[in-house]
């Protein structure tokens, strides 16, 4: 099975193509130029270098969200375009999820965490059982120290002791996230031993999204997937503007 991903839900824009059980290619970038300005240029490239035959994509896979508004957006119209263009059908995939899986393997809980501002991220709580990953926590949006707490409580249940972050959150909320179990620790006597993912895994992938879609579809198979005309992408809050206009009218009243 051919997947085509794309990575648009933050801040790395990618693309990538799974062909079975091979990563045939992948292109990633994290800079200045915006998101429609990549992704177009990187699938044509991927195309070009791998002599890609795009009728033979079977799917087209894409981080449905959350993540950012302009990105997700940016994304969706990507992928239904791709996808109408190719004549295939959409595979979602979670953000929260992909980051996770990304983390394949990691021992105790995998927690994502993406800046939602606000003191907010959105996040959830993962763990790795022989081939699988399990969700212990979906995908939400939160305050930081909620999922902190419930990572905590997760642990204690079930004797885990590690807990492994990453995503563009952690640089922001890093110091925090230290100073929440070295309070635990002090005050509680639970032992966490925190890691933050290094580079190479600490944000988006367009493979991650790929191979995580692969293995939605062996699972579930064509209820996996919907049709580009019917894909949304899933936001989980009002963006900024939404929010205050919200606010404002809520005022009038």
């Amino acid at each position: 099975m051919k997947i085509l991903a794309i990575e648009a839900s933050g801040p790395v824009a990618a693309c990538a193509l799974l062909d079975g059980d091979i990563l045939t290619a992948e292109y990633s970038v994290q800079y200045r130029k915006k998101h429609s300005q990549s992704l177009v240029p990187m699938m044509d490239e991927i195309r070009r270098m791998v002599e890609l035959d795009l009728s033979q994509v079977d799917a087209l896979a894409v981080t449905a969200g959350p993540g950012s508004f302009t990105g997700l957006r940016i994304g969706a119209a990507t992928a239904k375009g791709a996808a109408l263009a190719m004549g295939c059908p959409i595979i979602p995939v979670p953000t929260v999820d992909a980051i996770a899986y990304g983390l394949w393997g990691a021992e105790g809980l995998v927690c994502p965490i993406m800046d939602a501002r606000r003191h907010q991220v959105y996040t959830g709580l993962y763990c790795f059982a022989g081939e699988d990953m399990e969700t212990l926590e979906p995908q939400l949006v939160t305050d930081l120290p909620v999922i902190l707490e419930r990572a905590a409580e997760l642990m204690r249940a079930q004797g885990l002791h590690t807990l492994t972050l990453a995503g563009d959150g952690v640089p922001v909320y890093r110091e925090e996230v230290l100073a929440f179990y070295d309070r635990l620790r002090a005050e509680q006597g639970q032992d966490v031993t925190v890691r933050f993912a290094p580079p190479h895994l600490a944000r988006q992938r367009a493979a991650a999204t790929a191979s995580l879609a692969a293995a939605l579809y062996r699972r579930e198979g064509e209820a996996c997937m919907v049709s580009a005309d019917d894909f949304r992408p899933v936001y989980l809050r009002l963006s900024q503007a939404e929010q205050e206009h919200a606010e404002r009218r809520d005022y009038r009243i």
